[in-house]
Parts: structure tokens; sequence; C-alpha cells
């Protein structure tokens, strides 16, 4: 995971995994992604244990620390944040020898690297809008012209970075291309804008393929288009929707096949915009809001998988 002095404990999904697994008296093992490493072929980790409070103030210490063959471990969460760059791919190197030595990894390394979290949408052509991948910035621009009101965005970017809506005749639209193509040089998708995004960008979170029976809806700041929390969008807990479970049933089965345990769809409207693989986020949130406990239906599914 990320560097746990750094995260913000009353809305860290990872935290909230974490709580669980000191309350079911799992030994923690906290790594950093500098503290894996491969030696005569076998993956290993320099880690630190963990003693855990949910307190805002002060909610971990550690608790001594060693260095152990990764594939030793039962299970091990690999939460860490986007950027998905190339020190996260060479992670999932090292997490597949572990895995393909016993050891089960949520979510499955080879998945993380296949599924883009833009792209994986294209096996479901059903859920989505009209969507285009290219670096050419002429297709971009006659994808607007064509359809006249669109979202373009990098295929790398989260948080909300970099997404803008271009709507024909925007004098901007030469450089907002160019920008997020950087010149052509980038994958850029572009997407028909869905006006629903006013009433929020809905988060359900899938456990083993099956959906979390509350979605937490993200509601543009006033001025935004963007549904993001890290954009200044406030948030709404809801109960999913019959067009939303029908979304959650295309993608179950296709989620289950790839070992891609606890995955966050991003819904606007009737449609998939995104299915968020890497550290999928929401917990703490629908928790409080719904009187749930998301990690324990995650750590009993783990338990399920361990014990087959």
């Amino acid at each position: 995971m990320d560097p746990i002095e750094s995260i913000k404990p009353w809305k860290d999904s990872t935290f909230a995994m974490l709580l669980e697994a000191q309350a079911r008296g799992w030994q923690i093992h906290y790594f950093g992604l500098s503290d894996i490493y491969l030696e005569d072929s076998v993956a290993r980790g320099r880690y630190c244990g963990l003693a855990l409070r949910d307190d805002n103030q002060q909610w971990f210490e550690y608790d001594g620390e060693g260095d152990c063959r990764l594939d030793q471990l039962d299970v091990i969460l690999m939460r860490k944040d986007p950027p998905f760059d190339m020190e996260y791919v060479y992670a999932t190197y090292l997490l597949e020898q572990a895995e393909e030595n016993g050891c089960l990894v949520v979510n499955r390394p080879a998945s993380l690297r296949d599924c883009n979290e833009k792209l994986f949408t294209r096996y479901f052509p059903q859920c989505c809008v009209d969507t285009l991948v290219t670096r050419d910035p002429a297709r971009i621009r006659a994808f607007i012209e064509r359809y006249g009101d669109v979202i373009v965005k990098p295929l790398d970017g989260m948080g909300g970075q970099s997404i803008f809506r271009v709507q024909q005749g925007d004098r901007n639209t030469g450089a907002i291309i160019e920008s997020v193509s950087q010149h052509g040089r980038s994958q850029t998708m572009a997407q028909v804008y869905i006006p629903e995004i006013s009433e929020g960008d809905k988060r359900i979170l899938l456990i083993d393929g099956e959906p979390v029976p509350y979605a937490l809806a993200r509601v543009p700041a006033a001025g935004e288009n963007r549904g993001n929390i890290a954009a200044g969008a406030s948030t709404r807990g809801q109960p999913l929707s019959e067009r939303d479970r029908w979304l959650c049933t295309q993608v179950g089965e296709e989620l289950r096949r790839r070992g891609l345990i606890f995955v966050g769809l991003d819904v606007i409207g009737d449609y998939i915009t995104e299915i968020n693989v890497t550290s999928p986020t929401g917990i703490r949130e629908l928790d409080a809001a719904f009187d749930l406990n998301i990690s324990a239906d995650l750590f009993a599914c783990i338990e399920a998988r361990l014990s087959a």
C-alpha cells in the first residue's frame, strides 16, 4: 500500500481492511512498493507489523519488523494507488511469483496488468456509451463533431485529472486535444457525454463479482463536470437501481474469471464509464451510511478461497 502515515483514515478503504484483519486476529505484514524484491528467483519483502486504532489522530503504530518470502504469506492485498507506471508493473511480476507458489494475491497480478481501468470497459459494449480510443487528434476532433458533446481523458489518469468536457464549436478543442493526447503521442479516450453526471458518478463495489447493495454517488461541485472526490465532489449513499444490478450481472462472471475479487464500477446514469481494479475506494463512506462492514464481506470471501 501507499505510506500508511499519509492516508486519511476516516475515508481510506485499505485502512478499513486493515482494521478488519486485526479484528479477525490475522497477522499483518505491511509493505511499501520499495520493500519487495527478488533474490535468487524468490520474491521477498521487508515488512513492519502494525497495531491499529480507529482514531483519526493516531491510527497506527509499528509493531516489529522482519523479512520474509512472499509465498509464505496466506494472502497479499495489492492496494497501491495509481499511477500505474512501470514500477507498478514490476511489482505485479514479483507478486505473480508469490502467486505461482501458492499465495493468494487480491487482485490477481496478471489481471492488474491486463485490465486498464478505462480500456477494460471494451469487453462490455452493451454497458457503455459510444467510445473512441486513439492517438490521432483528427479522429478525436471528428468524434466531437459527430456527437457534439464529449468527455476527453487520458487512459492513465485518476482522481479526475485531465478530464475535459468538449462541445462542438468549442474554441479550446485543439488545445484540449493537444494537452490530453500529448500532441498525438499518447492514447486518449473520448466518450459521449452523459448528462446524468449532475446526479452523481456512482461507485459500485463488487466482491467476487457480486455487488454491495448500495452505491456511493459522487456529485460534482457547482460548475464542475467531474464526479471525483479529489475534484471537490460531495458524496451520498443510495440503493442500487435495477439498471445498476443489471450492469453488475454483465461484468460479474468476467471479474471472477480474471481473479478480480474486489472491484469498483464507475457508473453515470445507465452506463459504466470505468472499471477500477487497482485500489477501489468507498468502503468507509458506505459502511457509515448504511451500517455495513464491507471489509468483513471481502475477508469472508478471501477466507473461503483459502480454505477451498
